[in-house]
């Protein structure tokens, strides 16, 4: 998944989707064979020389400063995600090394007891390549009902979030407008494997879900890149029906990240909430959840 250089590669992708008439570039009418600006064009408006800048796409350049990129990302119309992303590109171009195997990701004391004292709100603990370690009742119900209440405590067969929103249909349907959701996990996961270009296991996931969703292989083709800390969701849940969530990342640093979904006071979609979690203190509340086909198992223990 990293090709010859992912700034490279990153580059070429967001140029293409630049027209001139968004950059005040003039084309007197001409008819031109390539979408987007050209090489030379970007450059100019980039202050550096053509030549240099086709190397850096053609990844024959591995040294450009913070001020070179920073003009690059002026003329791109990069947003702070975008441009905090064409940074981690280069650097990863820079210090290419040997991937290597992840540390177990646990879930810490802290982690837990908030976990526990949102009992009334969904929540849900993600670790770094969107594996759930964690989740209270209501979060289980909203996020999964149709897995195994114990299935994050499994460390080799976590269900996954990502490979769940483009393999799972249960998770598919559950989006009013599933693209929305969909291209949001997909620009996520391109700001991680950023940060993170030694994690095999990350790129094991990239490449499973490539080859097996021809949608994440197209979006992550378009390189977007999207940071998912606050995202708005309507949501069709199948036991208690439409409902618009806030989903929010509450992020501690370096660890997994805790995933809530809040919902407006006084709204129908509070009902929604309230009716799932009377719902599942119902000994039958599982069976009445429609199972959609299990998530592919990942083949490593990659926790």
């Amino acid at each position: 998944m990293t090709g010859k250089s992912q700034l490279g590669d990153f580059l070429q992708a967001r140029r293409s989707q630049l027209r001139p008439e968004d950059v005040g570039v003039p084309t007197y009418g001409e008819r031109r064979r390539v979408p987007g600006l050209r090489r030379e064009e970007l450059a100019l408006l980039a202050g550096v020389s053509a030549s240099y800048y086709t190397r850096l796409e053609q990844g024959q350049s591995l040294s450009a400063s913070s001020e070179v990129l920073d003009g690059i990302a002026g003329a791109l119309r990069l947003d702070d995600s975008e441009r905090r992303y064409l940074h981690d590109l280069a650097r990863a171009d820079r210090h290419r090394t040997r991937g290597r195997r992840p540390a177990p990701e646990r879930v810490t004391d802290a982690t837990a007891q908030l976990l526990d004292v949102l009992a009334d709100v969904p929540a849900i603990v993600l670790g770094l390549r969107s594996d759930v370690l964690a989740w209270n009742r209501l979060g289980h119900a909203l996020f999964a009902g149709h897995l195994a209440p114990g299935a994050p405590d499994l460390s080799g067969q976590r269900p996954n979030m990502a490979r769940l929103a483009f393999l799972d249909r249960h998770t598919r349907e559950l989006y009013a407008d599933w693209p929305s959701k969909a291209r949001a996990v997909v620009g996520n996961l391109r700001l991680v494997a950023a940060q993170h270009p030694q994690d095999t296991a990350l790129h094991a996931l990239l490449g499973e879900l490539s080859a097996k969703s021809h949608e994440f292989a197209s979006m992550w083709a378009d390189h977007r890149v999207k940071a998912c800390t606050v995202a708005t969701y309507e949501m069709r849940h199948p036991l208690v029906g439409p409902l618009t969530v806030v989903q929010q990342t509450l992020s501690h640093g370096p660890g997994p990240n805790m995933v809530v979904a809040t919902t407006e006071v006084g709204s129908t979609s509070r009902a929604a909430l309230a009716l799932l979690a009377q719902a599942i203190t119902q000994p039958s509340t599982q069976d009445t959840i429609p199972a959609g086909p299990a998530p592919t198992r990942p083949q490593a223990d990659t926790a």
